[in-house]
């Protein structure tokens, strides 16, 4: 499947990812639970990466995460809104993420689809409605794997302390592919753990967040804080139950 993240194989900047926390009834969870008898969905995301000016590799991945927040918290996704059945039946199933690669005409045609473009400092993401696993509009199902991963032109700086930070596992070496999708589901833990009031307070704020990799004496301590976890299926690239990204959010920090 075209993606710049593909399905459960091994990719770089292609995959389909489906990651567990051990919470009880998470839909990230890898044992066997009723969200598999339900019909399954995924949220489809496309990063732009033009071959002669690519995306910065962690803005790709803060703007990821942005994307899956804009949606969360749209308008449309809520209530009676055109995309909220759809959103409901991908919550109520296995969350999975698919972020495939477009540029030139091929960005401009899934432009051209109902969905959210979301613009970093380089980069660009844009994120569409759930569609079924074997339901994908045509313009987005020929996107191709690619092989293609992200540099950071400069070492990120690090984020003050009011930050919302999205903590990387320092011991794994996630392709930007991986990563992306990993950033999106620590995002969306996080969003669920909030209240209306502290989720409104965070779109206003546009989303702001970022995305770092943990200083390896700190990660036993994040992993063990009970801020959101994100912890892999290991379907692709790392081994299954791998602790892959700690959501870090100022509001759920004084809950603990």
């Amino acid at each position: 499947m075209g993606p710049i993240l593909h399905d459960l194989a091994a990719g770089t900047l292609g995959f389909v990812s489906e990651d567990p926390t051990p919470v009880s009834d998470s839909p990230f969870r890898s044992e066997t639970s009723v969200r598999d008898a339900a019909p399954q969905f995924v949220l489809p995301l496309v990063v732009r990466i033009e071959r002669a000016d690519p995306p910065a590799r962690t803005d790709a991945l803060e703007t990821a995460a942005r994307a899956v927040l804009t949606i969360l918290g749209d308008e449309r996704s809520a209530g009676d809104g055109e995309w909220a059945q759809a959103m409901r039946d991908w919550q109520d199933a296995r969350i999975r993420k698919v972020v495939r690669r477009a540029r030139g005409a091929e960005w401009r045609r899934a432009e051209a689809l109902p969905g959210i473009t979301v613009t970093g400092k380089s980069a660009e993401v844009r994120v569409f409605p759930p569609v079924p696993l074997d339901g994908w509009p045509k313009d987005l199902a020929r996107l191709q794997v690619s092989g293609t991963d992200l540099d950071d032109p400069e070492p990120p700086v690090h984020p003050g302390p009011a930050a919302p930070v999205l903590w990387l596992n320092p011991d794994l070496g996630m392709s930007a592919g991986k990563a992306m999708a990993q950033a999106g589901h620590a995002a969306q833990l996080a969003w669920w753990e909030l209240s209306e009031e502290e989720r409104a307070g965070w779109h206003d704020a546009g989303f702001a967040l970022a995305v770092r990799t943990a200083d390896p004496a700190r990660w036993p301590e994040l992993t063990g804080s009970g801020l959101p976890l994100v912890r892999d299926a290991g379907f692709t690239e790392i081994a299954p139950g791998s602790c892959t990204v700690v959501a870090d959010h100022p509001a759920l920090r004084r809950m603990r």
